[in-house]
């Protein structure tokens, strides 16, 4: 009998053991799904159907040249405040699963060019701010060409960034800012201590730390990109830098831009962040649009490239001019610069 009871009671443990893992199991039935098990994110801005058109290449180009990115979830925000028919990307949008996210800007942002970048990269932030996942803010006509391995941020940094391509609107680091630029490091409280020095790509100019707000891999809990939003809020409600851009388009266009530098500056230290490599944000034939000292055609070694150009500016025979992985330029010639 002992022997028998013993047998008995050990068959009851098991069965308990089993009930326990089967409500376990079932438990996680029907949960969504824990966003922290994707350690990459992307994120993009649209105002326009083409621009969205970009989105789907973009991630279309992540899937498939992205390695270990390539199943990151892909996020682009618009505007609250347009409507964008997006009936006919639907085939695209399930094919690359990219969500599409509304985002809301102060009315005050509006007025200025890309005045919502801002916003949706902060709204994008505030969605993943595990402190394991990296974000990455990126224009809509960027195409990955390779594993982008540069945005797997290592231990202790919290930014990877480009500079902007070339001085369009930035300040010479070795000359007094102007007045424009005086202004906004007076309302973001910048010292000339966190200034540090950077080149431009395009043309071999040395500004004050200016950071390209096309290309940012950030690590969310660090609320950079949120900071960027705020920052941009108070240079949009300034009477002087209002005029100030009334009177210059190019100021228009990018104040948006120059609010970063007051985030990245307040939020982070210098040994916090990284500049990526000239194979991030490579702008091909960017001298054909812009003029420049270098001259961007060759695909040879880029991850992330930027396609900015129409056939007007490059002509119909591109990718003669273009030199690198033929299948990569074949890829590209079929996805380019359409009429």
């Amino acid at each position: 009998m002992p022997k028998f009871r013993i047998i008995l009671i050990l068959i009851f443990i098991t069965a308990c053991a089993f009930a326990v893992t089967g409500l376990m199991i079932d438990d996680t039935r029907g949960k969504e799904p824990d966003m922290t098990t994707s350690k990459f994110f992307f994120a993009s801005y649209f105002e326009s159907v083409e621009q969205l058109e970009n989105i789907c290449r973009l991630a279309e180009s992540l899937r498939e040249f992205g390695g270990r990115f390539g199943d990151s979830p892909v996020w682009a925000y618009h505007p609250e405040t347009i409507t964008i028919d997006t009936e006919k990307l639907k085939p695209l949008l399930k094919k690359y699963d990219i969500e599409v996210r509304a985002s809301v800007i102060p009315e005050a942002a509006r007025w200025f060019y890309y005045g919502g970048k801002a916003f949706a990269a902060a709204a994008a932030e505030t969605a993943v701010t595990d402190s394991n996942t990296v974000l990455v803010w990126i224009d809509n006509d960027a195409v990955v060409l390779s594993e982008p391995e540069e945005f797997d941020l290592p231990p202790g940094i919290s930014l990877a960034y480009r500079p902007v391509m070339h001085n369009r609107s930035g300040s010479l680091y070795d000359n007094p800012p102007d007045a424009f630029w005086s202004r906004i490091y007076e309302k973001l409280a910048l010292t000339d201590e966190m200034l540090f020095p950077m080149v431009t790509p395009a043309d071999q100019e040395k500004i004050r730390a200016y950071f390209h707000a096309g290309m940012l891999a950030v690590r969310p809990h660090r609320g950079v990109l949120r900071s960027w939003a705020e920052a941009f809020t108070s240079l949009c409600d300034d009477p002087k830098l209002v005029q100030m851009c009334k009177d210059d388009v190019v100021k228009r266009i990018f104040l948006h831009q120059t609010a970063l530098t007051g985030a990245v500056l307040h939020r982070l230290t210098r040994d916090e962040m990284t500049e990526l490599s000239d194979k991030y944000n490579y702008p091909i034939f960017f001298e054909k649009q812009y003029g420049a000292k270098e001259v961007f055609n060759s695909i040879e070694n880029a991850a992330v490239i930027r396609c900015e150009l129409s056939n007007e500016n490059i002509g119909d025979d591109w990718h003669r001019h273009l030199t690198g992985s033929p299948e990569k330029i074949a890829w590209l010639k079929e996805r380019l610069f359409k009429k």
